[in-house]
């Protein structure tokens, strides 16, 4: 009875994460960002070393699919929301992320992931690389979260960008976690392999992409204000938690 209620409550925080998501507010608009067309190199072309690479990850998410865990981890993390995001770092975080527990540290990450989320637009379009599920005809293991994205672009991954400039913002946040909240981030991007949605190499320069994108929100002053109030919010949890 008392698992079946915390698994309603987390249901509900989700469901009014997802709904307060319609209040995000990018700090600036795409043409104040890194353009990742410029930033990044081409994906690999089909015969060369680094697709053979790509082929060989493909195959390995496959088989670890049949590891029941991993399989339900990336079935988790292919759900395209702010919500998702939270909930996964949550655990590493060491503390539950969500507009009710943590106001001002869902709101730095709300608005980072929406204004980093502008830069994967042009570069899908203009790439525009077939996902693996889809050059391979097959099934991704979500078909409802990835089939809908079968014919944009993988290059680079959204999912994977905004798991890692999530990790970014709260690692900065609680330096002591990093190591925990980093960890969770790779994992996060390797699920988008295990799923069949993204190639490694979609990965692998997207985590790079984050990077770019973080660096630039570290120039914004809006940014860096609620960066401030979600530290104290931080240290004023912990604190009261120790008591």
């Amino acid at each position: 009875m008392e698992e079946e209620t915390s698994v309603k409550n987390r249901m509900m925080l989700l469901w009014v994460a997802a709904a307060l998501a319609a209040f995000a507010e990018p700090y600036c608009g795409v043409e104040e960002l890194p353009d990742l067309i410029k930033c990044l190199p081409a994906p690999p072309e089909p015969g060369s070393a680094d697709f053979t690479r790509d082929v060989a990850r493909y195959e390995w998410g496959k088989e670890q699919r049949k590891d029941p865990g991993r399989a339900a981890l990336a079935r988790h993390d292919a759900v395209w929301s702010f919500a998702t995001v939270a909930d996964a770092f949550s655990k590493p975080f060491g503390m539950e992320i969500s507009p009710t527990n943590t106001p001002k540290i869902w709101k730095v990450i709300e608005d980072s992931l929406s204004t980093s989320d502008q830069m994967r637009v042009a570069p899908k379009a203009f790439f525009h690389r077939r996902r693996p599920f889809a050059y391979f005809n097959e099934e991704p293991l979500c078909p409802k979260e990835d089939g809908i994205w079968r014919d944009e672009g993988s290059y680079p991954s959204g999912h994977t960008l905004r798991s890692m400039v999530a990790a970014l913002v709260l690692a900065e946040i609680s330096p002591a976690k990093a190591n925990e909240i980093f960890v969770r981030a790779m994992q996060y991007g390797e699920n988008r392999v295990i799923a069949g949605a993204h190639w490694q190499s979609d990965v692998d320069m997207t985590r790079l992409a984050a990077a770019i994108a973080y660096s630039r929100l570290q120039t914004i002053p809006a940014f860096r204000s609620q960066m401030e109030q979600a530290k104290s919010e931080f240290t004023a949890m912990r604190a009261a938690s120790c008591r």
